[in-house]
């Protein structure tokens, strides 16, 4: 998909604040620093719309990016970072859960992995988490440019596993740096919008 128009509409952090044009909806899930910004700012080709950093724990409420007026990428908390304190996480809790119950334009949810790592529990519960919400689930693992090809079997396997899919079914492995995966990605997008 060419991009030709992409805007950040809003941070919310409640139903009161999320956009009301009824545009379909993909939810980004992942842990804290796994690369959802800069997954972002590669699909749409601009260097910073979405905000990277490499402290965890920068984004803090759901920010709902309007891409080409067809349908939002919404961008959630990172979780699995220690430094924020409980309370916080609670209130990311809190915002979460009302989103994914309440969002009935919400049609996918793409959780995003570090293909150089295995998944965590907390990668595990999201994407339990979002298959309550009975959404479909696509798994972008990031960071691919990070590892040699020789290599890359074997990480795609150990997230299979953690995950106990198919990877032809829900992963992707992807490159912010070279764009390696970028149009597998985008034609998933189009199936679910």
């Amino acid at each position: 998909m060419k991009v030709t128009n992409a805007e950040i509409v809003i941070s919310a952090v409640s139903q009161k604040q999320y956009p009301a044009d009824k545009l379909p909806e993909i939810a980004l899930a992942g842990r804290s620093n796994v690369g959802k910004s800069s997954f972002i700012n590669k699909l749409i080709q601009r260097k910073n719309l979405a905000r990277t950093s490499s402290k965890p724990g920068k984004t803090q409420t759901l920010n709902f990016y309007k891409i080409n007026d067809l349908f939002y990428f919404v961008d959630a908390p990172g979780y699995g970072y220690a430094k924020v304190s409980k309370q916080e996480r609670q209130k990311w809790g809190v915002m979460m859960e009302e989103y994914f119950a309440t969002r009935d334009v919400l049609k996918a949810g793409m959780l995003i992995t570090d293909i150089r790592h295995e998944p965590t529990d907390g990668d595990v519960q999201m994407y339990d988490y979002l298959k309550y919400f009975e959404l479909p689930v696509l798994i972008v693992a990031t960071k691919l440019d990070k590892i040699s090809k020789g290599k890359r079997a074997k990480h795609l396997s150990q997230t299979t596993q953690a995950f106990n899919i198919e990877p032809e079914d829900a992963i992707i492995p992807f490159s912010a740096e070279t764009g390696e995966g970028k149009d597998d990605v985008w034609r998933r997008i189009r199936q679910y919008i």
